[in-house]
């Protein structure tokens, strides 16, 4: 049985966090249960973007604060990090705009080295055996997890078991992305990671969460909650259920429980706090359906890539930055100047794009969308149509059959 507990928590006011994640705390059995005096942990917050604290992109820094607060009061000896999404940026200059070094600074908490990483072995990888770990993670006693609560255009949801691939340097997580084009099986490697690294405990910023085009161009929309947990699965499960998303939508429900970190099972899955019913939000703008697997034959990649969801750029907004190229994992680009001519927005070559979505996620300017081609707003309906056909005739080619066997019936007797 996995126990995730939710605390009410309706503004940043540092005094009410505070509150909050002590409370949360108790209702898993108090600090004592995640530190001990001396030991060095290190605070994992989602850094996903240098963006201010307001846009809901990253966690929260008064989130942070709190949590350090509890663990240094308990003696524990702190660091803090994330590798950031965005080539070439440093994480030390990632963390001062969103906030976070200046919490740093003020409780004496150190940046750890998430820019460089080693090749480490993970026998019990179900997507990968070889992980490229920072370096901070290496060499510390535990990890304390702070993800923040979004929506995603390839997971659907990123959470608790997404927050760890922010434990890979920045330029090895587009060449991930290539690897794993699948979201099944990049999924299987988010949770690989999340297992390597292994946090003792979950603490989720849904006090203001991010809805729609997540997780960087989405919209803030208050949840006014907490989530603690020590289960990763549980944790997103509990989030998914608050939102009316099925779990089983979310690629990292069935990988995370292949991998042993936890269940996505209601009925094993103790709630403490406040009640789930309170909090529920069943307009929360988010997709509630499965993404669809990567087709490896060439006919049906063709179709799929005229038919799946896909990033389309906003001219409008677009400031023809180039990140979009940056981040892009490919090789050749999916996403490129054409002819090498910054005066227009970047264009995509569908036919070599995996759906990794990258360029989305690091746009810093929201100009890049997902969207579903007109081809495959109209095959479903196109399709349904064609199967009640069938069903129809068929329905009446059995009756046809049925009526001229009683007629051959009746004249035998």
């Amino acid at each position: 049985m996995s126990t995730v507990a939710l605390v009410r928590c309706d503004s940043y006011d540092d005094a009410l966090v505070l509150d909050a994640v002590r409370r949360g705390l108790d209702l898993l059995g108090g600090v004592a249960e995640f530190v001990r005096s001396g030991e060095r942990l290190i605070l994992k917050p989602n850094v996903l973007a240098p963006s201010t604290p307001d846009k809901a992109v990253t966690t929260h820094p008064s989130v942070m604060k709190a949590v350090a607060r509890v663990l240094l009061d308990a003696g524990a000896r702190l660091s803090y990090g994330d590798a950031v999404g965005v080539p070439l940026l440093p994480s030390a200059m990632a963390m001062k705009r969103v906030g976070l070094s200046q919490v740093a600074e003020e409780l004496g908490i150190s940046p750890a080295d998430f820019d460089h990483g080693t090749l480490v072995s993970f026998a019990n990888g179900i997507s990968s055996k070889k992980l490229f770990i920072a370096q901070a993670l290496l060499d510390t006693d535990g990890v304390i997890s702070l993800p923040k609560f979004k929506t995603h255009g390839l997971t659907r949801f990123t959470g608790a078991v997404k927050n760890q691939f922010g434990c890979v340097p920045g330029m090895v997580k587009g060449e991930y992305h290539a690897r794993f084009a699948d979201p099944t099986e990049f999924a299987g490697l988010l949770a690989d990671i999340t297992a390597f690294v292994n946090p003792r405990l979950y603490v989720m910023d849904a006090i203001v969460a991010m809805e729609g085009n997540g997780p960087q161009s989405g919209d803030p929309v208050k949840m006014g909650l907490l989530l603690f947990s020590t289960d990763p699965v549980a944790l997103d499960a509990t989030c998914c259920r608050l939102i009316d998303l099925d779990p089983a939508f979310v690629p990292t429900t069935a990988a995370g429980e292949k991998a042993g970190l936890g269940t996505s099972d209601a009925a094993q899955i103790r709630l403490k706090g406040d009640p789930l019913e309170s909090f529920v939000n069943k307009s929360f703008n988010v997709v509630r359906r499965p993404p669809a697997r990567l087709l490896q034959n060439k006919f049906v990649a063709r179709v799929r890539n005229h038919t799946t969801r896909r990033p389309v750029i906003i001219a409008a907004k677009c400031t023809k930055c180039g990140m979009c190229v940056k981040m892009c994992p490919v090789q050749p680009k999916a996403v490129q100047f054409a002819r090498d001519d910054k005066s227009r927005p970047p264009s995509y070559d569908y036919s070599r794009c995996i759906r990794c979505f990258c360029c989305h996620e690091a746009c810093p300017s929201q100009a890049i969308v997902i969207k579903r081609p007109l081809l495959g707003r109209v095959l479903p309906p196109l399709a349904f149509a064609a199967l009640l056909a069938v069903r129809i005739a068929s329905g009446r080619e059995n009756r046809r059959a049925s009526a001229a066997g009683r007629q051959r019936s009746g004249a035998g007797r």
